[in-house]
């Protein structure tokens, strides 16, 4: 029936190689159709994968693609995928990811031909992100789901594009429901957040009894977890991602304490200018010690060798003094 040991060790299906694994397994074509019907609330009878992998010969885009792209049987275009490592993004906002979002969705919507159709004709087409984390952290529902309305009057635009958002992180409730009160959508969410989890093997296993499509996808699981090979791509996939977020950490790590190191040298270097100079430049350092004199040329070539002295590049002391790089590379 598809169930898990309790004690076994069950490899995520929140990873995203592993949610495109089970989704497009020629055994999976049920999962498919049962989980695409509870995210957009209505029967789905039929659906075709199409094949969404770059050509081995593009350098320039990574060779495989983790999204699952897919036509159900009135024609609408559906593309999922689980996002199961974080993008880089500003600080507190997600516009990368409803950004990456937005262009796929547009991008699939755009490929319908429509010779000999109206535009009116053309599919619906739906983008689903199954996210490992908080995207909308002042929105308290799990599932958010967007389309083209008025700003003001909320009166929809258009059916045909839909960006659905299924946030993994805001169960901790939906955990806690009977099974038999949890929604097909919530069963599902919990599948994939909590089926790795011994501590919440026993409700997981309720869920998947719950429905035949469930069963079929614990079923999957299981034996992608008792794969040798599969655990080896795995294991080798999760080192890579945690190398490479830690390289970017301590790169964005030590890029801040460059910009504090240099910002603290530029403090110094500013006021020892406008200690020598005794306020005669009135705060005007920047392109402005044009001074024809011989007084004041010297006084900028005296403030351009004890920069010299400091190690100060020639860019940042030109920038201070006016000269020329020619002039200070000649000191």
């Amino acid at each position: 029936m598809g169930l898990l040991p309790i004690d076994a060790d069950i490899l995520p299906p929140s990873d995203d190689r592993l949610f495109k694994k089970i989704l497009t397994s020629p055994e999976g074509k049920l999962v498919l159709m049962d989980l695409i019907s509870a995210t957009i609330k209505r029967r789905v009878i039929d659906v075709v994968v199409r094949n969404n992998e770059l050509p081995l010969g593009d350098t320039e885009e990574k060779a495989e693609r983790f999204d699952v792209n897919c036509t159900i049987d009135d024609g609408s275009q559906v593309d999922l995928e689980m996002q199961a490592s974080y993008i880089q993004e500003p600080v507190g906002e997600h516009r990368n990811l409803t950004g990456k979002s937005i262009y796929y969705l547009c991008d699939l919507h755009s490929s319908q031909s429509s010779k000999s159709k109206r535009y009116d004709e053309l599919a619906q087409t739906y983008q689903i992100t199954f996210c490992a984390y908080t995207v909308f952290p002042k929105l308290p529902d799990y599932v958010n789901s967007f389309s083209m309305r008025h700003d003001v009057t909320n009166e929809l635009l258009s059916e045909a594009i839909h960006v659905i958002y299924v946030e993994l992180s805001k169960l901790n409730e939906t955990i806690k429901k009977p099974v038999e009160n949890m929604t097909d959508l919530e069963k599902w969410a919990v599948f994939f957040r909590y089926a790795s989890i011994p501590k919440y093997r026993e409700t997981v296993n309720k869920v998947i009894e719950s429905k035949e499509a469930l069963q079929v996808a614990g079923s999957l699981l299981m034996s992608v977890s008792q794969d040798e090979r599969e655990r080896a791509i795995f294991r080798s996939r999760r080192m890579y991602i945690s190398d490479l977020e830690s390289n970017m950490k301590t790169a964005r790590d030590n890029g801040i304490l460059q910009g504090r190191q240099e910002g603290r040298l530029e403090g110094r270097l500013e006021g020892r200018l406008e200690g020598r100079l005794e306020g005669k430049l009135e705060g005007r350092l920047e392109g402005r010690l044009e001074g024809k004199s011989e007084g004041r040329l010297e006084g900028r070539l005296e403030i351009a060798r004890s920069m010299l002295a400091d190690a100060m590049s020639p860019d940042m002391i030109s920038k201070f003094t006016g000269l020329t790089i020619e002039d200070i590379e000649a000191l």
